[in-house]
């Protein structure tokens, strides 16, 4: 497998209020981003190897738009409290010269993409239940961007990287047959080694474990954002 994980999206309530709990845990906010033409909008945080986006849609003339329609974002985002998954799994290439991902997908020219460019959507978008995948071709990680272009990734409580990624959900057939533990784990390029879990369970749900989580600490977002943090 020839992909790794670039970043994990979570779908919230418009301006992404519940970011201010991450501030407030110490950790420091990127730049924020908006995605002309999709109709969509985010506040990120990054870290060395990958980073969380808090994304939301603003514009559902442009969400349900003829080129954005099938990502089936505005069904997603719209019924994210009513159960639809929340979540985004978004992988970059591990290497050079890798173009198709593990997974089967759709290639995506989203509007605010430079002319020629483009990345691969999962086949599963419309299955709301499940997270939603992507892969995007020109990623890089975050500590591997020229020091112009790098966002802010020391945070206060001296979290590093994502070392592991561990979804929960209600979903009844989403195995990914292309096994998501294996390829990233497999495939992640720097030190530490970045896993991937999906598992069963009520309740959506999303684990983030920094730096091999050997302090033993924890902070638990719910209800705000349906995540916890460990590290």
């Amino acid at each position: 497998m020839a992909f790794e994980l670039d970043h994990l999206f979570i779908f919230t309530s418009v301006g992404a209020a519940a970011a201010q709990q991450l501030a407030s845990l110490g950790l420091t906010e990127g730049t924020p981003n908006t995605h002309p033409g999709q109709g969509s909008a985010c506040r990120r945080f990054f870290f060395r190897n990958v980073y969380l986006e808090l994304l939301w849609l603003h514009d559902q003339r442009e969400a349900q738009s003829e080129a954005t329609r099938r990502t089936c974002f505005w069904e997603r985002w719209s019924g994210r409290t009513t159960g639809a998954c929340p979540f985004g799994l978004v992988f970059r290439p591990s290497g050079p010269e890798v173009e198709t991902p593990p997974f089967a997908s759709w290639q995506y020219r989203p509007a605010y993409l430079p002319e020629g460019m483009s990345f691969r959507v999962g086949n599963n978008a419309s299955h709301l239940s499940e997270p939603f995948l992507c892969a995007l071709p020109f990623r890089r990680r975050p500590d591997e961007l020229p020091e112009a272009r790098r966002e802010p990734l020391e945070h206060a409580p001296g979290l590093r990287e994502v070392t592991r990624v561990e979804l929960s959900g209600p979903w009844t057939n989403f195995d990914l047959e292309w096994n998501a533990a294996s390829a990233v784990e497999t495939t992640q390029s720097k030190p530490g080694r970045l896993s991937v879990g999906l598992q069963r369970s009520p309740e959506y749900q999303a684990e983030l474990g920094f730096d091999g989580e050997t302090r033993g600490q924890q902070a638990d977002l719910r209800p705000a954002l349906p995540l916890i943090l460990r590290w």
